[in-house]
């Protein structure tokens, strides 16, 4: 395609044929990873190994290490309006505590 006919286009034809070319180009990478790991698989059976045991097996899992258990946050705000809606003042804040804010509550008040 020259670059004249893509100056032609509207913004939405061209948005749509970016999105097929992103398309396409997913499948074209899905299809070349399927025949890498193929490639690879029969060159590890000509060396009398499966791609798993070249590879180590399985992925290791991730989480908390045995024995180790995960200990959770103690709440510290409450929403007024229902008291089951908690947060532990880490992370993002909730919807209700940015509302409670924006009205002019003071953040002790919502303290538990």
């Amino acid at each position: 395609m020259k670059k004249s006919e893509l100056k032609a286009m509207s913004r939405k034809d061209l948005e749509k044929l970016k999105s097929n070319i992103d398309a396409v180009l997913a499948s074209l990478a899905e299809r070349d990873k399927k025949e890498a790991i193929a490639a690879a698989e029969k060159a590890a059976a000509a060396h009398g190994f499966s791609l798993a045991e070249l590879a180590g097996a399985a992925p290791k899992k991730r989480g908390p290490k045995p024995g180790k258990a995960k200990t959770k946050s103690v709440p510290k705000y409450a929403n007024p309006a229902n008291k089951d809606q908690t947060w532990t003042g880490k992370g993002r804040q909730p919807e209700w505590f940015k509302a409670e804010i924006a009205k002019g509550t003071d953040p002790a008040q919502l303290a538990i």
